[in-house]
């Protein structure tokens, strides 16, 4: 089962009135803007870089009792 991780992002004003300026420009709640963000920061990364290993990723370990099952 997929777990949602919660995690807290320290953001100075400026930063973050834009950040909801362009989620409500683009019809996004500021969560939803956020993720759409990583992900295309990602596809950018894969992109230029290569594409990251599952594998890779499998052997990175995750906090306990942080994820919320969905």
């Amino acid at each position: 089962m997929k777990k949602n991780y919660s995690i807290e992002v320290k953001l100075t004003d400026e930063l973050y009135r834009k950040l909801v300026y362009i989620s409500a420009s683009e019809g996004r709640n500021i969560n939803n803007q956020f993720i759409f963000l990583l992900r295309n920061n990602i596809a950018y990364f894969e992109r230029t870089k290569g594409k990251i290993d599952p594998a890779e990723l499998m052997k990175i370990e995750l906090p306990e009792g942080s994820g919320d099952e969905d």
